[in-house]
Order: structure tokens, then C-alpha cells, then sequence
């Protein structure tokens, strides 16, 4: 069945409104401004998987200096066309894509998608992280 879907890295591909349509009902960016949208995706390496007739039904970026390190983030399948590995495509092209080779360290948050990223080598990060944040939950509720 993915095999009936095109996967793109085309930033002329990437469909913003139904990027943004997703993004506003997601658990992590509920509410988001088109225009951050926007910034999101000319700022990232993006890819998109297209049904044959040309429809967005999945998308994910990455946020890299392209040389040491890579944050994952946005990835989304909507829910009509889940169940045929298309997250995992679209993750393993951005592991596979030549502009990420050699990174130091890939990271994501997720609160739902554990499996999906261990079955493709991710690792949960220990509790003795050194790993701090700037975290703004609910920056878009206040937009």
C-alpha cells in the first residue's frame, strides 16, 4: 500500500494550509499561526508523503545546522491514512537523506509515538540528562 503514496523533499510540495490544518488540532501545536508555520518550514528540512492525486496526507521536519545536530519534529499522518507505514518512511528517508549524514545527535519530544521511534533506533533519554530547556507550552494560546 505505500507504494500507492509519493514521498517528497520539493519544498514545492509541501502544502501549507493542509500543513497548518493538521499542526492547529495536534496535541503540541495546537492553535499555531499559519505564518509560524510558514517560518517552520522555510526554516527545516521537510518532507511530505502525496497520494497519487497530489493530496498532503503526511508531513515531518527537521530542524539542522546540517553538520552536528538534528531535532525532529512536526511528523503526522492523518488519521485515514495510518496503518501503512508512512511515519516510518518518511522518518527512515530523513535518517537516509544525505544532507544529514554524520549528524552527533538526532532529537524529538513525543508523548504518543515511543514505539514508531525505538523500532527505527531511537533511544528515550535517561533521567541523569544533561539536557536542559526553554519551554513555552502554550505560547500559541497566547497569539
Amino acid at each position: 500500500m505505500t507504494g500507492t503514496y509519493r514521498l517528497s523533499f520539493d519544498p514545492a510540495d509541501m502544502q501549507v494550509d493542509a500543513i497548518h490544518a493538521f499542526l492547529t488540532r495536534s496535541y503540541w501545536s495546537e492553535n499555531i499561526a499559519r505564518t509560524v508555520v510558514e517560518r517552520a518550514i522555510a526554516g527545516s528540512l521537510c518532507v511530505g508523503i502525496l497520494t497519487p492525486g497530489g493530496e498532503q496526507v503526511g508531513f515531518a521536519r527537521v530542524v539542522t545546522d546540517r553538520a552536528t545536530f538534528a531535532y525532529l519534529a512536526d511528523v503526522y499522518v492523518l488519521e485515514a491514512h495510518r496503518g501503512h507505514g508512512l511515519a516510518a518512511r518518511m522518518v527512515t528517508a530523513l535518517h537516509d537523506h544525505p544532507e544529514l549524514q554524520g549528524l552527533r545527535r538526532w532529537m524529538l519530544a513525543t508523548s504518543d509515538a515511543h514505539g514508531l521511534y525505538s523500532g527505527l533506533g531511537w533511544t528515550a533519554i535517561d533521567d541523569g540528562t544533561p539536557f536542559m530547556q526553554r519551554h513555552f507550552p502554550d505560547v500559541y494560546r497566547q497569539a
